[in-house]
């Protein structure tokens, strides 16, 4: 099956603040409470999705993940306001994208050799 595969990424200067992979980690973080959980859903170690949130949280003016250290209970993580509206704003610019561009997708996909 032939598919177009957008990649779209926001950038802070040359730091990704937000793309497919930060923002499916945004996700997780928030279906699941916490940046480990989160990173073991995805495949990825937890330093690398906590190095992750850091970037994301420099990236905006607050954060938008608040985690808290681990305890008898246990840490965690939460999505602030703001994490959850850079979600919800990518999330929407994704599927803009997708539609903007799905007519091309459309006429190109009748000049390629199915795979």
């Amino acid at each position: 099956m032939i598919k177009a595969r957008l990649r779209l990424r926001l950038m802070a200067g040359e730091e990704i603040a937000i793309g497919p992979g930060k923002a499916d980690l945004l996700a997780a973080i928030e279906e699941t409470g916490s940046i480990s959980a989160a990173g073991r859903r995805l495949d990825m170690s937890y330093r690398r999705a906590w190095l992750l949130v850091e970037t994301m949280n420099r990236c905006f003016r607050a954060p938008v993940v608040e985690a808290a250290k681990g305890g008898a209970k246990g840490g965690g993580a939460r999505l602030t306001k703001l994490g959850t509206e850079v979600l919800k704003s990518y999330r929407l610019m994704e599927a803009k994208a997708e539609k903007a561009i799905s007519g091309e997708v459309a006429k190109l996909r009748l000049r390629m050799v199915e795979p």
